[in-house]
């Protein structure tokens, strides 16, 4: 029976893309990461990222079967934590939505009660794109998502949006995925979703886009408290945070040191730092690494391609 719990990044540049020779060793595209859970795929972030995914994805559909209308079609759910670019910026070149029959579920966090559907619509479709969003192919199910929502996917079943109030851990079993999710407003303006996905026992907590408040941002120590894998922003060095020139303490992103205080008090098994800052280059980050870096305690940098298995 397949119950891999399989993490790829796929994107781990904040802002924009650096497609340069110089960011290639840690990547250039942005936020994305491929979660596959068995045959369940769960995708958290649409940044540039995502494309690769959805090239693989047709791939593997077509070669399926010689036959068109035997193919297996695609299956995936895609969480965003949030509407700004570089957290969106590939979804309308992820080709899938463009196959009829797939079947693509795309759940993200809604601001000033507009709907995720009309807002996606405004600003990666109909004004800014040859295609309308109604004119993918695919079955596309864009649905609104907060912090009292639970995302569930049961064995041979599609992903379902439940209130948390009516949810409870013991109507499902380590084979089922249980998606949970915490709003940080430590970003403007609007906030983030953080994003707990629980499978097969273990635990992956996603949390880009946050800045950690002076004493610790205790509601998300809860939240991520024991997990066994920690995607913890860290977009800016301590010394950036805080320059006297162009500080960015309120831009809600954390540094380094944030994100290792938050894992300590979370006791997460594995942190990653995630979302970089587009000005860091390979060697600046190479320098990072070998600061802030510590594999045998379980610290270390995502990088494109990189694959983590629980």
């Amino acid at each position: 029976m397949n119950n891999k719990f399989k993490i790829k990044f796929r994107g781990v540049r904040g802002s924009y893309p650096t497609p340069r020779a110089n960011f290639l060793k840690f990547g250039g595209n942005t936020s994305c990461a491929e979660v596959n859970l068995g045959d369940k795929l769960v995708v958290l972030d649409a940044g540039t990222g995502i494309v690769d995914i959805g090239t693989e994805l047709v791939r593997e559909h077509i070669l399926s079967s010689a036959n068109a209308h035997d193919r297996k079609p695609i299956d995936a759910t895609i969480l965003l934590s949030h509407v700004h670019q570089d957290h969106i910026q590939g979804l309308q070149f992820f080709k899938p939505i463009f196959v009829a029959g797939s079947k693509i579920k795309v759940y993200g966090l809604n601001i000033n009660n507009e709907d995720l559907k009309d807002t996606l619509k405004d600003v990666l479709f109909d004004r800014v794109f040859p295609l309308g969003i109604d004119d993918v192919k695919c079955n596309f199910d864009i649905q609104n998502l907060n912090d009292s929502k639970v995302v569930i996917i049961k064995k041979d079943e599609d992903a379902k949006i439940i209130d948390s109030s009516a949810f409870s851990q013991d109507d499902y079993t380590k084979d089922d995925v249980v998606i949970t999710f915490h709003k940080t407003q430590a970003h403007p303006k609007n906030g983030c979703l953080c994003i707990k996905i629980s499978y097969n026992n273990k635990v992956l907590v996603y949390a880009t886009d946050k800045e950690t408040y002076i004493g610790s941002d205790k509601r998300f120590i809860e939240f991520a408290y024991g997990c066994d894998v920690l995607i913890h922003d860290a977009q800016y060095t301590h010394q950036d945070y805080v320059s006297p020139i162009a500080p960015k303490q309120g831009y809600g992103h954390s540094t380094f040191q944030m994100a290792l205080e938050s894992a300590k008090l979370a006791k997460a098994k594995k942190l990653l730092f995630f979302h970089y800052d587009p000005n860091y280059d390979d060697n600046t980050l190479e320098m990072l690494e070998e600061e802030f870096s510590n594999p045998e305690g379980g610290v270390e940098f995502a990088k494109e391609g990189m694959e983590i298995i629980l």
